[in-house]
């Protein structure tokens, strides 16, 4: 999903796509997942479990990635942001954009929980899912991110993210201004080529004059809509590619 965001929406440099990975991707799924999630949920699933886990999962996960990014960033010494003010800007946001994730990933287990709590059951006993009709299931989900899409996305908020309201703070801008080197140069020019709505918006808009505001949230309907079905399809053949490979001999390492 951070390769696609950055890939065809320019969103999050080539050169920060590794951290971002680590931030976003690796804390979430090997730390907040395996130490807090699956610790509060236990061996016996229920309702009251399962949202406690994920509220306080995506809470700790966010406050963790934030952390990592002023570390990061601080260590980088490209920046002159000073490590005191950026981590206070910081680590408050995302503690609010923590808790509005943890709710929304709440809302999601709740309904694939009232549909068909085995998935869950499944998922937490660490078996394969076996023959458990998911149809309704990814119907449900299909018809959420199209409504997210068409109808939520145009009354998305156009203030900065978490990120670039604590640069603004600190710095009094949203954004850092970029290095002038020639592997900078290369990757930015990849991305200029493989955008195909940078920054969530219509190409042609970016190019040419400010566009309106129907015009702006027309371009984040249709990123959001393309994004999703992207990296579901992505998701898809991934999962065909490793069903046909045989890792029954690296089950225990896995383990």
């Amino acid at each position: 999903m951070l390769t696609v965001q950055a890939l065809f929406f320019a969103d999050g440099g080539l050169l920060a796509l590794g951290c971002n990975i680590f931030n976003m991707g690796f804390i979430p799924c090997f730390i907040a997942y395996p130490f807090i999630y699956k610790k509060i949920t236990g061996s016996h699933l229920t309702q009251r479990k399962f949202i406690t886990g994920s509220i306080l999962a995506a809470l700790i996960g966010l406050q963790l990635g934030a952390f990592a990014v002023v570390l990061q960033t601080y260590l980088s010494g490209i920046t002159a942001l000073p490590l005191s003010s950026f981590l206070l800007m910081m680590q408050p946001i995302h503690l609010a954009i923590g808790l509005v994730e943890g709710l929304a990933t709440a809302g999601a287990i709740s309904f694939i929980w009232n549909a068909r709590p085995e998935i869950l059951d499944s998922a937490i006993h660490e078996q394969p899912l076996g023959q458990v009709p998911v149809r309704n299931i990814i119907i449900g989900m299909l018809a959420a991110t199209v409504f997210t899409g068409e109808i939520l996305a145009w009354y998305a908020s156009e203030h900065p993210d978490g990120l670039e309201w604590s640069i603004e703070k600190v710095t009094g801008q949203a954004e850092i201004e970029s290095q002038s080197n020639r592997l900078y140069g290369k990757l930015e020019s990849i991305q200029e080529k493989t955008s195909l709505m940078p920054d969530y918006s219509f190409k042609q808009a970016e190019a040419g004059h400010e566009p309106s505001p129907g015009a702006a949230r027309s371009g984040t309907t249709v990123a959001e809509l393309f994004g999703g079905m992207l990296v579901l399809g992505i998701g898809i053949l991934m999962g065909f590619i490793l069903k046909k490979r045989d890792f029954t001999g690296c089950s225990g390492v896995l383990k």
